[in-house]
C-alpha cells in the first residue's frame, strides 16, 4: 500500500467519526425536548384540574376523582355506610275509583205520575229516607179510599168472627155460619195487608191514612245516603212505573278498582299496599290496602279486577276517576341509595365510594367509580347489587354521581390527549 492509499483511508475514517458523533448530540436534544414538552403539558393539566377544584387519577386502571375540601363541601355530597331498606317488589296497574254497588243507587217511580217538584240538584247530600221529588196521580187517591175500606171491613169482620165463634163455642151459633165469617176475615185481612204493601212502596204512612189524611203527591225518597250524581226528570214529566228519575251515590265507599294483567296477577293478594295518583288531581298521592282480588278474568284488556279501600279519603274522590297504581308484592330490607347516588354509563351502572384523605395540611376527598347492578326501585331509592363487596366500613357518596362521572370522564378526556 503507498501513502496516497493510507491517505484516503484516514479521511474516509474521519468523516465516519465525525457524522456519528453529531448523530449521537441530535438524538440527546431530541430526546430532552420531548421529555420537556410532556412535563410542561403535564403541569398545564394538573393546574387546570386544580384551578377547577379537583383532578383525577388513574389507580388499578380506574380514574379516581378528587376534589378539594372546599370543592366538597359546596358541592353538597353526602356521604354515609351503604345503608338497607325495606323496597317492594312493584306491579304497576291502571284502573278508576269505584263504588260497590250497595253504596249507589237508582231511584225509580213505583206508581205513574206526573212530576210535581224537585227538592234536590246534582251534588247535593241526601241521607237515607229524604224526600226527592213529588209525583202526582188520580190513581193515588183511590189506593188510599180503597185501602180506608178494606180496612174498614176488616174491623167489622174481625168483631162478627169474634161473635160467631163464641156461639159456634156454646152450640147456639151454626157451623156452616162460623166458618164463613172465618173465611171472610181472613180474605178481607190480606187484602188489606195488600193495600199496606203498596204504600209503603210509595211511602206513604198507612196509620196517617186510617186516620182520614189523604196524601194529593207521592214522595219520592233516597233509597241510602249518598249525593246525587244525576238529576234525570224534570218538572211536569210523566214518568211511568221504574222510570229512573235520580242517581244516588254514597262516595264514603269510594274505593280503588285496578285492573292487574295476567303476566302479574300471580304476585296479587289481599292485605297488599298500595299506591295511586289520579289523571285530573296533579301532585295526588294516594295509598290503600287490597281487600278482594277478582277471580275472572275481563277479555278486553284479559286483566282482573283488583279492589282497594283507600287510607285516607278526600273530598275530591268522585266516581269515575282514572287512576295509575302500584301495588307492593313484598317487602325486603335490601342495599340501596338514593337514585341520584347511582349513574348509568354506556349500559353500565355506578356509585361513588368515598376516602377522605390529609395532604401537606389540606382535606382533599377521594371518590372512585364502583360498578354495580340495580334491582328495585322505589319512591326516590334503587336497590344495589354489589359485584365485589365493599371494604370494610366503607362510605358512599349518596348524590351527585351525574356530576363525578363528568368529572371522571373530563379527566380522562384530558388524558387521552
Amino acid at each position: 500500500m503507498n501513502i496516497r492509499s493510507i491517505n484516503i483511508l484516514m479521511f474516509a475514517l474521519s468523516l465516519s467519526l465525525l457524522f456519528g458523533c453529531k448523530e449521537n448530540s441530535d438524538a440527546e436534544v431530541d430526546s430532552s425536548q420531548e421529555a420537556t414538552t410532556s412535563a410542561n403539558a403535564e403541569e398545564g393539566e394538573n393546574h387546570k384540574e386544580e384551578k377547577a377544584g379537583g383532578h383525577a387519577e388513574e389507580e388499578g386502571g380506574m380514574r379516581s376523582v378528587h376534589l378539594s375540601e372546599m370543592k366538597f363541601n359546596s358541592l353538597g355530597v353526602k356521604v354515609d355506610t351503604l345503608p338497607t331498606k325495606a323496597l317492594s317488589g312493584i306491579v304497576e296497574a291502571n284502573g278508576q275509583l269505584e263504588v260497590p254497588p250497595q253504596y249507589e243507587a237508582t231511584v225509580t217511580a213505583v206508581l205513574g205520575g206526573n212530576i210535581n217538584s224537585i227538592k234536590v240538584i246534582e251534588g247535593d247530600k241526601v241521607n237515607k229516607g229524604q224526600v226527592l221529588a213529588y209525583l202526582s196521580h188520580p190513581n193515588l187517591t183511590k189506593i188510599q179510599t180503597d185501602y180506608i175500606n178494606a180496612y174498614s171491613r176488616m174491623e167489622f169482620l174481625e168483631k162478627e168472627f169474634a161473635r160467631q165463634k163464641r156461639l159456634y163455642e156454646a152450640e147456639v151459633g151454626s157451623g156452616k155460619s162460623f166458618q164463613q165469617t172465618q173465611a171472610d176475615y181472613q180474605s178481607v185481612q190480606g187484602e188489606v195487608r195488600g193495600y199496606e204493601s203498596q204504600l209503603r212502596q210509595l211511602n206513604l204512612n198507612a196509620s196517617k191514612i186510617r186516620n182520614g189524611e189523604l196524601y194529593e203527591y207521592i214522595p219520592v225518597v233516597s233509597p241510602i245516603e249518598g249525593y246525587i250524581e244525576k238529576v234525570k226528570v224534570q218538572i211536569g214529566q210523566y214518568v211511568e212505573p221504574q222510570t229512573s228519575m235520580f242517581m244516588v251515590v254514597d262516595n264514603e265507599h269510594v274505593h280503588a278498582d285496578l285492573m292487574v294483567f295476567e303476566k302479574d296477577i300471580y304476585k296479587v293478594k289481599e292485605g297488599q299496599k298500595i299506591s295511586f295518583t289520579l289523571e285530573s288531581v296533579p301532585g295526588s298521592n294516594l295509598t290503600g290496602e287490597i281487600y278482594s282480588v277478582g277471580k275472572q278474568f275481563e277479555q278486553n284488556p284479559k286483566a282482573v279486577h283488583v279492589h282497594a279501600e283507600i287510607d285516607n279519603k278526600e273530598d275530591y274522590l268522585i266516581p269515575g276517576m282514572y287512576i295509575k297504581g302500584r301495588i307492593r308484592t313484598g317487602e325486603d330490607a335490601v342495599p340501596a341509595l338514593p337514585e341520584e347516588a347511582v349513574i348509568e354509563e354506556e349500559g353500565n351502572h355506578y356509585i361513588f365510594t368515598a376516602q377522605k384523605h390529609q395532604k401537606d395540611g389540606t382535606t382533599e376527598w377521594e371518590l372512585k367509580p364502583v360498578q354495580v347492578r340495580t334491582g328495585i326501585k322505589e319512591d326516590g331509592w334503587v336497590e344495589i347489587k354489589l359485584l365485589e363487596p365493599l371494604p370494610k366500613d366503607a362510605i358512599v357518596a349518596y348524590n351527585n354521581a351525574y356530576y363525578l362521572i363528568s368529572e371522571m370522564q373530563k379527566s380522562q378526556t384530558s388524558h387521552g390527549h
